[in-house]
């Protein structure tokens, strides 16, 4: 597959980095404060706002001041660092190097979001959407709408106006169709059948399946490996 699109949205954990063992350790430790099987937590968070979570476990933990203090731990709690999704740093890299807009739009809070670029020294994106930027997270489009408004407001000419969402989870894959994207789904944290379900144009295995070029006013992305 071969698309032209005027920039990229990342979400980015599943997509950019893989901390499952951090955010396991954040949920059994937030399950063991509230008498919750961690489990039960872990099977609806991923993908999801914090906030949103604490709202269905316990209202009383669903502010901003708890999440943040929550979240800025993240980073912390094990020893060793988050794995790098394949071909991530690679890609970024190279969409800056090509002056292509690309953001990223996380279900995280600014605190982790600083915390882990920060803690793996990545490219740094043109923009960012947070968790604390919306009123609804994922799957509402809210997110993803907003930083295409931006991007496509930064872009110059009349140029391509497509805009490729990379996820991981269905609920982002859900909120970057509703907002109108191309989505590309990795498989990293969810299966091919599920992310195909949640409206995935396309599915591979990770960002080295990804190759990218300067397009006129935008970013050529070419595909291989995708997974039918």
């Amino acid at each position: 597959m071969t698309h032209s699109f005027a920039g990229i949205l990342f979400d980015f954990d599943g997509t950019i980095i893989d901390s499952t063992e951090a955010i396991t350790k954040n949920w059994q430790r937030i399950g063991a404060d509230l008498g919750i099987d961690p489990q039960t937590i872990l099977q609806t968070s991923h993908g999801r706002r914090s906030i949103d979570v604490l709202t269905d476990l316990d209202p009383s933990k669903a502010n901003w001041t708890y999440v943040s203090d929550m979240e800025r731990r993240i980073p912390y709690l094990v020893d060793t660092p988050p794995i790098e999704i394949p071909g991530a740093r690679a890609l970024l890299e190279k969409l800056g190097s090509l002056q292509t807009h690309y953001a990223i739009v996380t279900s995280g809070t600014k605190a982790l979001l600083e915390s882990w670029l920060d803690v793996l020294d990545l490219p740094r994106p043109h923009d960012v959407t947070v968790a604390e930027d919306v009123e609804v997270g994922k799957p509402h489009p809210e997110g993803y709408a907003n930083a295409k408004a931006r991007l496509l407001g930064s872009v110059s000419g009349g140029g391509c106006r497509d805009v490729l969402v990379v996820e991981d989870a269905p609920a982002g894959v859900r909120a970057g169709k509703a907002a109108g994207c191309f989505v590309l789904a990795v498989r990293t944290t969810h299966g091919v059948e599920e992310l195909k379900q949640a409206g995935a144009d396309w599915v591979v295995p990770d960002l080295r399946a990804v190759e990218v070029a300067k397009g006129d006013g935008g970013v050529v992305v070419q595909l291989t490996n995708v997974l039918k």
